[in-house]
């Protein structure tokens, strides 16, 4: 590793190394692994269109993709506002704490005030000491909650 990380909007080359980093978030986060064909639900989220619905960050390190981050714009009825849900943010293991998150996390930032938001949001897990140390660095704040789904 002797190159300088690049960060940008992930492109159409890069959708597999993106579910190839998700696949290790899952095992890194300790959940199931995504079910077959995520590159396919994936790629009209990401390239459908000019604005799309769900937006992807790729970090690079010397040519290769080394973490992603993926968020979208979200509405908070208490607040009654707009703001950037980032879902995920994860980097491959050996290349944390080398400044490439913040990186991630400034291009999240300039996704979010390109669409005129004025906060980011997310969510860690509680055992994930590295990333609540990582986020308070950041200056963030975190609220007590816990995520529940249904299927339906």
């Amino acid at each position: 590793m002797s190159g300088v990380p690049v960060v940008r909007r992930a492109r159409v080359g890069d959708l597999a190394d993106v579910v190839a980093l998700i696949a290790e978030h899952a095992v890194y986060e300790k959940a199931e692994p995504p079910a077959p064909g995520l590159e396919e639900r994936l790629r009209p989220l990401l390239f459908a269109s000019p604005e799309p619905r769900l937006r992807c960050l790729v970090a690079e390190l010397d040519g290769t993709v080394v973490g992603y981050a993926t968020c979208s714009a979200e509405v908070s009825t208490w607040d009654g506002a707009e703001y950037l849900h980032m879902d995920c943010l994860f980097l491959r293991d050996g290349h944390r704490g080398l400044g490439i998150g913040e990186s991630l996390m400034d291009a999240v930032r300039d996704e979010a005030r390109a669409l005129g938001l004025a906060q980011v949001q997310w969510q860690t897990p509680a055992w994930n000491d590295g990333a609540i140390r990582f986020y308070g660095r950041l200056g963030a704040a975190s609220k007590d909650k816990r995520r529940f789904f249904l299927p339906v």
